[in-house]
């Protein structure tokens, strides 16, 4: 029996933050196959003090990622706030998946193994750097036994604990034995910002240079021996299921291995890709396409429409909102966001190899023990029994926080004795995604004195996190879904934001990059651009006279409107937009400039963001994210629809599902502010940046106050309002 097979359930969950010694996990970044996991050993001169740190007698120190890497620069950020505590020598750092288990790596703000929300150094930021900071301490304290001094009077710095009066040095491999000895010391103080050597510094990314040398492996990439390759066909229609299957043509496709029916998909097993994919393409498959195959957009959103009449549960009530919208001058307005599909680069895909007493994983996910406890379900094994090998993601966006796909493949995996790889088209990707849910969003304002002084706002639409994490569901309230809204930054006295759940008919949601502030940024932010012009006031001098409350919000207000030229001369049809917003803990304000021609055509000609995300632990990621965001947001502002007919999505590719080209994307300046706060989310945030500015542009430019997405190019042509 192999040491994988031999190690315990119990073992692995008996070690944690405070000193679990029992494992050194070895789950290599660029293995399609773990090598076997091997008990800690002290006669191996691994020091391993807590979950997330392993060195060896050479001074190599490994770093377990608890959070997963998907373009994000999460692991180079992570390994930063260990590292700097730690001491470590940056030059010697690796990194290394944590394997599923919710007790060592769980993310402190949810309890679950789980990459999302832009919190991995929100919610590590503390947990990782007490981390190292009592590894360094059981170095220095082994340091110093042998060299009978006080542990005070050394020091560590790269690698190295150092004797400061006498000179001697002892590198952390040397210490590796004597320090797995030590008893870790409690509450062990962390450094001082100002004594921070990566955090930061712009580090050059970990992942980078495998991803340059091809050496990268993402889940798509894995190989084993004597795997094949499935093709899927799900049912074109939500809800829908397999009725009869013709078979014979694609048995008779060279390299077609096996055709495997299940409940609601067909998948097609062949040697190779293409085997797979013609196998797939010459079957006759009739579905029971069920009671959803009538159903279109229109009806989706006459549903949403009828809902959001309805009074909603209440998030948030401050003041009498009744008494202040029954003076000043009102305002109404709703705003209305579509299906957005996730089209990340890498198709979704899942290897799996289900054996009688065991299920092997190889995968990207954004949530591995779910991932593992629903393949356990599938395969009809206990979970200790299922493997799950993360690799790098080829994009996420949230789509990849569900299981759905490693759970097919394990269906069709039972059926063979060898690996399968399971790859969805891009059609089938597109088409049977996890949506971003549309949203209606109704605000009711009055104006006095030029200033807000009621605000009522109510959300419309799906509740994901009442399915995704039910017991965040509470009181008939998403939190997710009123982000953003419920904590405006603007001084409204009189404040009152309702929740009314509606879910689309028939059509699945998710989380999609952005999550609630996606739909309540744009709302808030478009309103405050029809409530300035209500007033008479410029955008901008409106917001900062209702940001009295939020210096950090006012602040980085001020430095976009120098930074982006605001208030000088423009062309005709060529505005600047501003949005403002508190997202995922940081503070962001973003200004595009947009050009409209005669037959409503856009150009985006620049965008300014400045960002006070507090303690930046790498900027170059911070500027990389933010730009990335934006493009991202705007992408979906100007192109971005998944529309419904006869139960069906009509888009199935990049043709008719657009990314912005290179060519249309504009200067884009990036502008980080030094802050000692506590680190706040980025990975998400300027996606939710660039829709309301862009909008607010184009009403500089137009008069033409769109309130849905995306951009109704005929609307700007004919110069009449949404």
């Amino acid at each position: 029996m192999n040491a994988r097979n031999s190690l315990s359930r119990r073992s692995l969950l008996t070690g944690g933050l405070a000193g679990g010694f029992l494992l050194a996990f070895h789950l290599p970044l660029r293995a399609a196959i773990n090598e076997p996991v091997q008990p800690l050993d002290n006669t191996q001169g691994k020091f391993a003090p807590n979950a997330f740190i392993r060195i060896d007698e050479t001074g190599r120190t490994v770093l377990i990622m608890p959070q997963v890497e998907m373009g994000q620069g999460t692991y180079t950020s992570i390994s930063a706030v260990l590292a700097e505590e730690l001491d470590a020598d940056w030059s010697k750092v690796e990194v290394q998946h944590a394997p599923p288990n919710d007790k060592l790596y769980g993310n402190p703000t949810f309890g679950l193994q789980v990459t999302g929300n832009s919190n991995s150094i929100r919610a590590w930021w503390l947990p990782l750097r007490k981390a190292g900071a009592t590894a360094r301490a059981m170095l220095v304290q082994a340091a110093a036994a042998q060299w009978g001094v006080e542990p005070a009077s050394c020091s560590a710095s790269k690698g190295e604990v150092a004797h400061d009066a006498s000179g001697r040095k002892l590198g952390y491999g040397e210490l590796a034995l004597a320090a797995q000895a030590q008893t870790p010391p409690k509450d062990v103080a962390i450094k001082d910002p100002k004594d921070f050597v990566l955090i930061g510094q712009p580090l050059k990314r970990l992942d980078t240079p495998d991803k340059v040398n091809g050496k990268a492996l993402y889940g798509i990439d894995a190989i084993l021996p004597g795997m094949k390759i499935a093709a899927i066909a799900n049912c074109p229609v939500f809800g829908g299921k397999v009725g009869k299957v013709d078979d014979s043509a694609a048995t008779k496709v060279a390299g077609v291995r096996k055709v495997v029916v299940l409940d609601d998909a067909v998948a097609v097993i062949g040697d190779h890709m293409w085997a797979a994919k013609k196998g797939l393409e010459a079957l006759k498959i009739e579905w029971n396409e069920g009671s959803n195959a009538e159903i279109s957009t229109k009806d989706i959103w006459d549903d949403l429409r009828k809902a959001s009449q309805k009074d909603g549960a209440i998030a948030r009530s401050d003041g009498d909102i009744a008494k202040a919208l029954a003076s000043g001058d009102k305002f109404e307005a709703a705003y209305e966001l579509p299906f957005l599909a996730h089209a990340s680069m890498e198709p979704i895909n899942a290897t799996v190899h289900v054996k009688p007493d065991s299920c092997e994983i190889w995968t990207g996910t954004q949530i591995m023990t779910r991932v593992q406890s629903e393949a356990a379900k599938a395969a009809g094994l206990p979970v200790d029994k299922v493997i799950v090998n993360n690799h790098l993601l080829g994009g996420g966006f949230g789509r990849k926080l569900e299981p759905d796909m490693v759970v097919a493949a394990v269906k069709i995996a039972k059926q063979v004795d060898y690996p399968v790889k399971v790859v969805w088209t891009r059609e089938e990707d597109i088409q049977h995604d996890v949506y971003r849910p549309v949203y209606r969003d109704q605000i009711t304002a009055s104006l006095v004195d030029g200033k807000v002084s009621g605000w009522k706002y109510k959300v419309a639409g799906s509740a994901v996190l009442a399915r995704w994490l039910p017991p965040a569901f509470q009181k008939g309230i998403d939190i997710d879904a009123v982000d953003a809204a419920v904590d405006a930054p603007y001084d409204f006295a009189n404040f009152h934001v309702e929740y009314v759940r509606a879910e689309p008919l028939s059509v699945p949601t998710g989380f999609w990059r952005g999550v609630g502030p996606n739909n309540n940024v744009f709302a808030v932010e478009c309103a405050m651009d029809e409530l300035a012009r209500k007033a008479g006031k410029d955008p901008i001098e409106f917001r900062k006279s209702m940001l009295t409350k939020n210096p950090r919000m006012l602040a980085v207000l001020d430095q976009v409107a120098e930074k982006s030229g605001w208030g000088q001369p423009l062309p005709p049809r060529v505005g600047r937009g501003v949005c403002v917003q508190p997202s995922f803990a940081s503070f962001i304000a973003t200004v595009v400039e947009a050009e409209i021609d005669d037959i409503g055509e856009i150009t985006l000609r620049r965008v300014t963001s400045v960002v006070d995300t507090g303690i930046a632990v790498n900027p170059d990621t911070v500027k990389a994210q933010i730009e990335g965001g934006l493009i991202f947001g705007l992408t979906a502002a100007l192109y971005g629809e998944i529309t419904i007919d006869k139960g069906r999505v009509q888009q199935s590719n990049f043709h008719d599902y657009r990314m912005m080209r290179i060519n249309e994307t504009p200067k884009i300046e990036v502008i980080v502010v030094k802050s000692g706060e506590a680190p706040g989310g980025i990975g998400e945030a300027g996606v939710n940046a660039g829709p309301p500015a862009l909008r607010n542009a184009i009403y500089a430019a137009t008069g033409v106050a769109l309130r849905r997405l995306p951009i109704d190019r005929k609307l700007l042509a004919a110069g009449k309002k949404a």
